[in-house]
């Protein structure tokens, strides 16, 4: 069976896709972070809720560790939901405001989803 999304949910899950790699193929990185060539964020980022948000690195978090981990996204429910609330609750308004605009975390976000990552129990990219 084949799943098809719309072009918005596409893009929705690239972006949190692009954010969560982001987040943790750059540990060990300096800090100079430059844009991912060719990306264009969703311009939806910057009006939507924290909920969204949420939701979305959500998402992110449950199709890169399924295929991370090698097991059905809907077995990380519970993990990467905890992911998605502990970092976003520890980033300031700065680093959701980098968020919206860029579709990534920037530096000191990215230390902050690590942590998350950590905490859950879920692996780093490597």
């Amino acid at each position: 069976m084949r799943l098809t999304f719309p072009r918005t949910g596409r893009l929705l899950v690239a972006a949190g896709l692009v954010s969560l790699l982001a987040a943790c193929n750059s540990a060990g990185r300096p800090a100079q972070y430059s844009a991912l060539e060719g990306y264009v964020p969703d311009p939806a980022l910057k009006t939507a809720s924290k909920n969204n948000l949420s939701g979305r690195v959500r998402h992110a978090c449950t199709v890169t560790q399924a295929k991370l981990q090698k097991v059905e996204e809907a077995s990380l429910a519970a993990p990467c939901g905890c992911y998605a609330e502990r970092t976003l609750s520890s980033l300031d308004k700065d680093e959701i405001a980098s968020y919206r605009s860029t579709g990534y975390f920037n530096d000191s976000a990215r230390a902050k989803a690590l942590n998350a990552l950590d905490s859950c129990k879920l692996p780093r990219p490597v």
